[in-house]
């Protein structure tokens, strides 16, 4: 199988594809997604997951269109966390019995909206939120499957951001309270409860915790079974990491880019299948994250006292993960004669006005002159989902390569949208 990205005559390739050629026909920044790469990670969840389980793709990865109908048409469910999002999924052609609708802050114009597409199920995260859902499901009188997030208050190593496990949080409800939730919807007319789901944070790389959450979950649904409700899955929720920054490693000039799903799924599926449950999974980034990369041009070349900077033309509004997380992504020349890193160190920085608009800091790159493209790496998840139009720049470009071919799939705004809604 070819790789995803790799040098071909000294120039990056995303499948068959040069970067240089798409930057000069979709121009810079620009997002480069490979479909190989986004079936191939789909298809490791869907190949490794128990023949019963439900792979539900979290929409707020990366929201793309043409992406979202490549993963339903791979065989996926979608997990959505608004009406957008539940919008997005439809158009998509998700089938409505593979959507779940999670978050903490339906409103009741949403609520309103899953009922009329009956989904599969609202997963509730507080008694204030199962009456508002009990009281629309009664006047509609439409039965209605929901699930409680319950918290398990499972530390798991992560940015404190995307940490959602421990009681601090606001996900969730505590044991004690999902049980009581469940205990009203079992007696409401209108109310099934359907499952239980927990998620404990994202971008983490050790399993005992996800296992942990798993025996949390079977544990409890069994008590739950015991008095009298029995429930149909148990849904782990996602938050499997990727590798960025010192996680890569360079092989026969082949970035390795994929974190392979299978000891994940072993380890949250057994607790699941051994008490009997359905399996529900949530995966995101792992899916959507190594399949993509940030193409951006150098604009400037700066040196300040014993800093040397590189002025790109993609800032914290194309991909804030740096900013917000001080995420690592990877920084690759897409030409380069060797990969033998240069002495020479860059804070790779975009033209917003904030001193935190940054790409990376201190990274070593070969000799860079204005005009020359970088592919920010390991950026399919999280970038242009979290992108803004922050000093009046301009969403990027999407672009899906397929083989040796690519298409915009997102074309790149024009100021005239800056008005859009305006007066």
């Amino acid at each position: 199988m070819s790789p995803t990205f790799e040098y071909l005559d000294q120039t990056l390739h995303c499948e068959g594809v040069p970067l240089a050629d798409i930057a000069r026909q979709a121009g810079t920044p620009v997002y480069v997604y490979s479909r190989a790469a986004l079936l191939r990670n789909a298809q490791a969840y869907l190949t490794a997951a128990p023949l019963n389980a439900l792979v539900c793709y979290a929409i707020k990865a990366n929201g793309n269109p043409a992406i979202l109908r490549l993963l339903a048409q791979a065989g996926m469910g979608a997990d959505v966390t608004s009406g957008g999002e539940l919008f997005l999924a439809r158009h998509a052609g998700f089938p409505p019995q593979r959507i779940i609708f999670s978050g903490v802050g339906k409103r009741r114009d949403e609520i309103e909206m899953a009922l009329a597409e009956d989904i599969r199920t609202l997963h509730v995260e507080s008694e204030m939120e199962l009456r508002r859902i009990a009281d629309i499901a009664a006047a509609q009188r439409q039965m209605t499957r929901i699930g409680v997030r319950v918290n398990p208050n499972i530390y798991a190593e992560t940015h404190p951001h995307i940490s959602t496990g421990l009681t601090a949080h606001k996900f969730g409800a505590p044991p004690e309270t999902a049980v009581s939730m469940l205990q009203f919807a079992a007696q409401h007319p209108w109310l099934e409860p359907a499952g239980v789901a927990t998620h404990i944070g994202s971008q983490i790389v050790d399993l005992r915790p996800f296992a942990q959450a798993a025996h949390f979950l079977a544990d409890f649904a069994d008590e739950m079974a015991g008095s009298g409700i029995r429930l149909a899955y148990l849904d782990v929720g996602g938050g499997l990491g990727i590798g960025y920054g010192e996680d890569w490693r360079l092989k026969s000039e082949d970035w390795i880019l994929d974190t392979d799903p299978t000891d994940w799924v072993t380890a949250v599926a057994g607790p699941v299948q051994k008490a009997g449950y359905q399996l529900v999974m949530e995966p995101g980034r792992s899916i959507a994250g190594s399949a993509g990369l940030l193409l951006t041009q150098v604009i400037y070349t700066k040196h300040q006292g014993e800093k040397s900077f590189l002025i790109m033309d993609a800032g914290m509004n194309d991909l804030l993960r740096p900013t917000l997380y001080n995420a690592q992504h990877p920084i690759l020349p897409v030409h380069a004669s060797s990969f033998i890193p240069h002495p020479s160190s860059f804070d790779v920085v975009g033209p917003v006005c904030e001193t935190g608009d940054f790409l990376a800091k201190a990274r070593p790159l070969p000799p860079t002159q204005p005009g020359d493209l970088l592919a920010v790496m390991q950026a399919g998840a999280y970038g242009f989902a979290m992108s803004s139009n922050y000093n009046g720049r301009l969403r990027p470009a999407e672009v899906l390569v397929e083989g040796e071919r690519f298409r915009i799939i997102r074309q790149r705004q024009t100021y005239a949208h800056l008005l859009d809604g305006c007066e």
